[in-house]
């Protein structure tokens, strides 16, 4: 399928609110002078991989543990109920345009003992196959590649009370645009780089209708400004701080409604992308050139409310929203979620609000999930 390379970027940042570069040392990185959009590289990193997250308007931070939890906040996996397990997720990208780009996420995680817990994970993004030219004649043709992204990460979260728990991770992370295509139009190589995530998560019962509060806080994608010609021109990673809770409540013996709240912020310079990292992730807070207003609005909303019938069946709704100069991402989820014994499915769907398109609107994502008990090995008898 031919898509110009230009053409690609370009959609990719009007649906991600962000940008990544192929050009000869040139950046498409930095802020839009007509709407103030941040943008990083590797926007991929942000985009939600499960259809349960992907239901409830993106929250996630807080959400009661499950296999994805590596993603959403590395503290959170020790208070996975199962001892192990794994789940994949799929997610078609710009689905009503083309078929052959796609999310893929795979995740496992492993109960160490009740206090500690490991997870390996892989995000997969791939952006199809495109055709490059140096200009609009067919002599200008320079070739077709499969432009491809992913990340490897190594996860551990031990708990520290019987109510709080802390996590990190390890992430490799590997973009190639244009494989390693030089010419006068465009000159790049893979960009490399690795990151960490730091969560907190907090939870604990009540007796009022058997409820639940949860509190969590990640930074996610801290690391290494990513190059894709030369270390003069490189661009920061999508550095993030999201912060929510979540409280659930029982309504009968076989009904529970669980409430979400996130908040999120990018952690990314709002305009000198040339400062070294630490100095551009920590002054992102106040680099805003409209001020302290203007930095509020780089926040984006979660909300979404999950409702579990029996623990077997599940109804989700979401709501995401973005302020208008800072990408005007608003839109709708919904999604359900199926639980039988050890095995799970989750589906979820997104709908504009705004008028405005979105590269997974009306499309369908999912995630199947399955999770385990270890077995108790039983003594043998002894003769008496």
């Amino acid at each position: 399928m031919k898509k110009l390379a230009l053409a690609l970027l370009t959609v990719l940042h009007l649906s991600l609110a962000q940008a990544q570069t192929v050009g000869s040392g040139s950046s498409l990185l930095g802020q839009d002078s007509t709407n103030h959009v941040i943008t990083t590289a590797v926007p991929f990193l942000g985009i939600t991989p499960d259809a349960r997250a992907a239901a409830l308007g993106d929250a996630g931070v807080a959400s009661s543990a499950d296999a994805n939890s590596a993603y959403w906040n590395s503290a959170k996996l020790v208070f996975v109920e199962k001892d192990f397990g794994f789940s994949a997720s799929y997610t078609p990208w710009l689905g009503k345009i083309v078929n052959d780009m796609y999310i893929f996420y795979l995740s496992g995680f492993y109960k160490i003992d009740r206090r500690q817990a490991v997870a390996f994970s892989m995000k997969y993004f791939d952006l199809g196959e495109v055709q490059f030219n140096h200009g609009p004649n067919p002599q200008d043709y320079d070739g077709r590649y499969n432009p491809r992204e992913y990340a490897f990460d190594v996860t551990y979260s031990r708990l520290l009370t019987e109510h709080i728990s802390i996590g990190g991770a390890l992430r490799y992370i590997h973009s190639n645009l244009t494989g390693y295509l030089s010419t006068a139009a465009v000159d790049a190589s893979p960009g490399n780089s690795v990151a960490v995530d730091l969560g907190f998560y907090f939870t604990k019962p009540y007796n009022w209708k058997n409820s639940n509060l949860s509190l969590g806080a990640t930074i996610t994608n801290l690391g290494g400004k990513i190059s894709y010609s030369d270390q003069n021109n490189s661009d920061f990673l999508p550095t993030n701080l999201r912060i929510g809770g979540a409280y659930k409540m029982e309504v009968g013996p076989l009904n529970t409604f669980t409430f979400l709240l996130d908040f999120n912020k990018l952690m990314v310079p709002s305009v000198n992308k040339n400062q070294p990292m630490l100095q551009g992730v920590f002054g992102s807070f106040s680099d805003a050139p409209g001020g302290f207003s203007e930095e509020m609005r780089e926040i984006t909303t979660s909300l979404g409310v999950e409702y579990w019938y029996n623990e077997t069946f599940a109804g989700r709704l979401g709501y995401f929203y973005e302020s208008k100069d800072k990408g005007n991402r608003q839109y709708l989820t919904a999604g359900v979620g199926f639980k039988v014994d050890k095995f799970g499915l989750d589906v979820a769907y997104l709908v504009p609000t705004n008028k405005r398109e979105n590269a997974l609107a009306e499309t369908l994502r999912f995630t199947a999930y399955m999770l385990f008990v270890k077995k108790v090995k039983e003594e043998a008898p002894t003769d008496q």
